[in-house]
């Protein structure tokens, strides 16, 4: 029988191209998802990455072969893998976004102590994509993602396509396309139970030619499944359901040999993905697409994010963003965030690893080889409704991209295909007309389907600590795109650039090498912009009350702190300043046509420079009744230092974490940008901060992960800065954690 067992732990790691003969006792012991270096959360320089390094791991057996193949499963390394298994050495895997897979049995010692050895070659070599040219945005290195060890007879399944069929209709079909493989020197005749729990099972008979492979397919009719008992899945209700399949050796005469050979469950959701010429529909019913596009950089760790923080994200996109689409920019990404996106309802728009640059024609099939193991590996997924299957923003490439739509239509026809392009009239070969749109509005679609996949980004970069004026525009640039794309004939939606800001080379960044386009900074802390998505959340899911404001008169143009915008799902607002009622303000739906909810346009405060003022007050009403209120201090003066985490428990294992935030806020605890100060962080306990410590706060907030130990127990985290009161706050370690646990604070 199959038996996948976690192999992160109890590797040795040593930064050197060839450490075949350096003694263990040189090599740090690492855990993985590993970064090859741990950097600054800027100003660092892609070459500090860019270098081969060595990992090493000896072990035994930890469960018979009893007769079964042995495979190790590389979830994603950066950015070319070498592995030697008792001196075999294994051919070179190109590649650092898709998984992979070494067979070991032929040269496992079953009895003793086994030696694996890793080259990782981090290098952003010119043979392997996306590299080649300048990219906008870093690679990194590490054996980032999870390891496997994965037993399994040697006829097996090696993977399953679950496709449902009339969920709209009624007519419900489920089809299974169960992947064989043998690896014995014999044929297999074998038999294929597909089911659902509540449902009956189809069956199936195959035999299967020595070392070949073979595609059983059954279907199940599920038109009489009791309705009280099926949901489709969507944003709103994101059911999934659990679908397993069995092998076992034929018995002859159609009967099942008790010998189980094998058995996988797959999860997928029932739901139907069209695109027309007026838009995109989920279940019959049109959605407007209103996403963010999300690289899978973090701060200090790079790519190498455990499943928490993967999660998060895709938490943070959803709920605090108000989105119900991200674009994976621009490569596959973890496992661990689509996961979450299929539990939430955020719809995923993933794509294959490239930007702008075409390779040759060995380049180009390793692009083939990235369509298939991305749609392979993903083909379950609920959230998935778009495979881009066009390197970003390159030329038009007629033959490359006649074959990768044409593999994508062969491997998953359920879905639709895009090509995200830079400019219009390229030659549309994809499902969906999916285009970068950088002129600062919604170009009339000459092709549909039609999806904006990319706009503002690079046109208007804003950094956390700029000034208001500069904070404002970015977010209502965001806005008014998203009411455009609503209002203009043809198009499904818009995907801005894009979520968090990340690291980037030279020729792309601000002066601390950091790209400044996300709507959130690169420890996914709210700019403006933020705001602004997040308030198009529908208020009965959470209510939103932002205003887009630092109350300080040297913080606009001329001295007048007037008009100000407010960005929040309520249906009016009230404003204060000081004691003095300001009025009643309502959305401007007139400036954001087809928008959710428009933002607020606030003027006649008469709040102007050599003139006293006071705090200001906004309280925000549902149906006349006041449900939510914010306050920002008049005097810009810090007030407190807060601490908290996104997590109050961590599992004992050395891999996990959670961010740590600190901000610098005023009486009512509104970060201040300027209060630039240093905050030194100490911790107590079986963990490890992540980060630059002490921090040299610009922007009134920034964050560090804690990164649990082996051990379980209490962890206190304390910061200090000058001038203010000390805070802390206290997490717990402890086996029985959850994959998300309530944030603390002080």
């Amino acid at each position: 029988m199959r038996s996948t067992l976690s192999f992160n732990h109890g590797w040795l790691y040593l930064p050197e191209a060839d450490a075949s003969q350096r003694p263990d006792a040189d090599f740090e012991r690492v855990t993985l998802p590993h970064s090859n270096v741990i950097l600054p959360h800027n100003n660092f320089d892609d070459q500090e990455y860019q270098f081969s390094s060595s990992y090493r791991k000896r072990f035994t057996l930890p469960e018979p072969l009893n007769g079964r193949r042995l495979f190790i499963d590389f979830e994603g390394a950066a950015t070319a893998t070498t592995l030697t298994l008792n001196g075999q050495r294994f051919a070179e895997h190109r590649g650092g976004y898709v998984p992979f897979s070494f067979d070991l049995t032929d040269f496992i010692d079953e009895d003793g102590e086994n030696v694996l050895e890793v080259m990782l070659d981090s290098r952003e070599r010119a043979d392997v994509p996306p590299w080649g040219f300048m990219v906008d945005y870093m690679g990194f290195g590490g054996i980032y993602r999870e390891v496997s060890l994965r037993y399994v007879a040697p006829i097996h399944i090696e993977n399953v396509h679950v496709k449902t069929y009339g969920v709209v209709t009624g007519k419900r079909q489920v089809e299974f396309r169960v992947h064989l493989r043998n690896l014995s020197d014999a044929p297999q005749a074998v038999v294929v139970v597909a089911g659902m729990a509540f449902w009956h099972d189809e069956i199936a008979q195959a035999t299967v030619q020595p070392g070949t492979s073979e595609v059983v397919t059954l279907w199940s009719d599920l038109t009489d499944f009791p309705d009280g008992s099926f949901e489709l899945w969507s944003p709103q209700s994101p059911r999934l359901y659990d679908f397993t399949i069995h092998l076992s050796a034929d018995a002859g005469f159609g009967s099942v040999d008790e010998q189980q050979l094998d058995a996988v469950t797959v999860r997928s959701g029932f739901r139907q993905a069209e695109w027309r010429d007026d838009g995109f529909y989920l279940n019959g019913e049109r959605l407007q697409l209103r996403g963010l596009n999300r690289h899978q950089m973090y701060p200090y760790i790079g790519a190498a994010a455990p499943a928490r923080l993967q999660r998060r994200d895709a938490d943070i996109i959803r709920y605090e963003l108000g989105c119900n689409l991200v674009r994976t920019s621009h490569y596959p990404q973890s496992r661990h965030f689509l996961d979450r996106c299929d539990e939430i309802g955020l719809l995923v728009f993933e794509e294959i690893p490239g930007w702008q640059y075409l390779g040759g024609a060995e380049w180009q099939e390793l692009v083939l080889r990235d369509v298939r193991a991305m749609i392979e590996r993903d083909w379950n997924r609920p959230s998935i409704i778009l495979w881009g299957v066009r390197i970003n923003e390159s030329w038009d490439n007629h033959d490359l991209y006649t074959r990768t739509n044409a593999l994508a239509h062969e491997l998953d026809p359920t879905r639709a295909t895009g090509g995200v392009r830079f400019f219009m009239g390229s030659e549309f070969l994809e499902d969906v007309y999916t285009l970068n749109d950088f002129s600062n509005g919604v170009q009339e679609p000459q092709e549909t389907p039609h999806l904006i996949t990319e706009f503002n980004g690079h046109m208007f970069p804003t950094k956390s600590y700029d000034h208001d004026t500069r904070l404002i525009e970015h977010a209502l640039r965001h806005l008014r795109i998203q009411a455009q794309a609503a209002t203009t004939g043809g198009v499904s939606g818009a995907i801005g650039w894009c979520a968090f800001d990340y690291n980037t080379h030279k020729e792309f960044g601000a002066g601390d090498r950091i790209c400044h386009h996300g709507v959130m900074d690169i420890f996914r802390l709210p700019k403006y912009a933020a705001y602004a998505y997040g308030s198009q959340i529908d208020p009965s899911e959470r209510i939103v009350l932002f205003a887009a404001t630092n109350w300080r008169l040297g913080d606009v143009d001329e001295g007048l702190i007037q008009p100000i915008y407010v960005f929040s799902n309520c249906d009016e607002i009230e404003v204060f300043v000081g004691d003095q009622r300001k009025g009643r303000y309502q959305p401007d739906h007139d400036s954001f046509p087809n928008l959710p909810h428009p933002p607020f346009k606030v003027d006649g405060l008469d709040v102007m420079l050599a003139f006293p003022y006071g705090d200001l007050r906004v309280v925000g009403y549902i149906g006349g009744e006041p449900v939510a209120e914010q306050r920002i201090a008049n005097d810009g003066v810090p007030h407190t230092l807060r601490l908290w985490s996104d997590d109050a428990v961590l599992r004992p294992d050395d891999a996990d974490m959670t961010r740590v935030t600190f901000a610098v806020t005023d009486a009512y605890g509104t970060p201040l940008r300027y209060a630039a100060t240093v905050v030194t962080l100490t911790v107590e306990g079986p963990g490890q901060l992540i980060g630059t410590n002490p921090f040299p706060l610009i922007g009134g907030q920034a964050a560090l992960y804690l990164k649990a130990g082996l051990a379980a127990g209490d962890v206190i985290i304390r910061a200090e800065a000058p001038r203010l009161q000390p805070a802390e706050i206290r997490l717990a370690i402890r086996d029985e954690a959850l994959a998300h646990s309530g944030a603390v604070s002080n």
